[in-house]
């Protein structure tokens, strides 16, 4: 809730920048007007907004995210030795019950006084740096409004700074859009090539036995399982035969409705609501 309301008070001050910005870009315009002006007021404004925002954003995106390593690596540095020997694994746990601890949630083991005392100290890491975020990100918010009003000036190329700053977030959205999916498609390739390393390609395209049991221990029960998927391409085919069975006639009558016999005023209410019924994902509606 203190981020969003940090983030709502953040909004506001960016409106605010736009809304001084343009009367800013006015008010220096003097006589000539608006037509005195590289720019039309609005990159003004915009340009004062980005200034008061954008800086602001990024800390703010930066300091999240590395907040709670920082403050989890602060509270383990202040566990006794005995404790932060302990293997990872068992590490982990005791500093999750002491986030769970601070966060008033229910912990796994028994609570003693050092437990409490590293979770009030987490808690009171967070008020801290939950202050100093917003302090640093309202102080910068400030000082890029104050330095966009400075900078404003009839001669100010507002327009194409705004745009380039536009095109640089669109062309960081999109190389982040790429890596994710080249991310993802090596992630497959990966954890298939190691599958295909245990079950052999043609019992998995060929076998008739589908049962994906993976044991824990040597000794427990299904500890070998089939991995044929020929149930599972079946099923899928079964299934798609059955939906095209129902959706090819339904279908197919409805076009010829619509584009035969239906009415002008139901032809014009009907064909958008199926474009965009078809346009929503399959998966929306299962």
């Amino acid at each position: 809730m203190q981020h969003t309301t940090l983030i709502l008070v953040l909004l506001a001050l960016m409106a605010l920048a736009y809304h001084l910005g343009r009367r800013r870009a006015r008010a220096v315009a003097g006589a000539g007007g608006v037509r005195s002006l590289h720019s039309l007021p609005g990159y003004y404004g915009l340009y004062a907004a980005i200034w008061c925002g954008l800086p602001a954003l990024l800390v703010f995106g930066v300091w999240t995210l590395l907040q709670d390593t920082v403050i989890t690596s602060l509270v383990v540095s202040g566990l006794p030795e005995s404790v932060r020997a302990l293997p990872e694994a068992r590490l982990g746990l005791v500093v999750n019950d002491i986030r769970n601890l601070a966060e008033g949630n229910i912990v796994s083991g028994t609570v003693d006084a050092r437990m409490q005392a590293a979770a009030d100290h987490y808690t009171s890491l967070e008020r801290i740096s939950w202050a100093a975020l917003a302090v640093v990100v309202l102080s910068l918010a400030g000082a890029g409004m104050a330095l966009a009003w400075r900078l404003i000036s009839p001669a100010l190329r507002s327009r194409n700074r705004v745009e380039a700053v536009v095109r640089y977030l669109l062309v960081t959205s999109s190389t982040i859009a790429i890596f994710t999916t080249v991310g993802i498609l090596l992630s497959v390739l990966f954890e298939a090539a190691r599958f295909f390393q245990m079950v052999p390609p043609s019992e998995f395209l060929f076998g008739l036995d589908w049962s994906p049991q993976m044991a824990i221990r040597e000794d427990q029960v299904g500890s070998s399982g089939a991995f044929g998927a020929i149930p599972l391409f079946a099923g899928t085919l079964l299934i798609s035969l059955i939906a095209m069975a129902v959706a090819v006639p339904v279908g197919l009558m409805s076009a010829i409705y619509l584009a035969e016999y239906a009415g002008r005023r139901f032809r014009s209410i009907a064909k958008p609501v199926l474009e965009i019924l078809a346009g929503i994902p399959t998966v929306v509606y299962g």
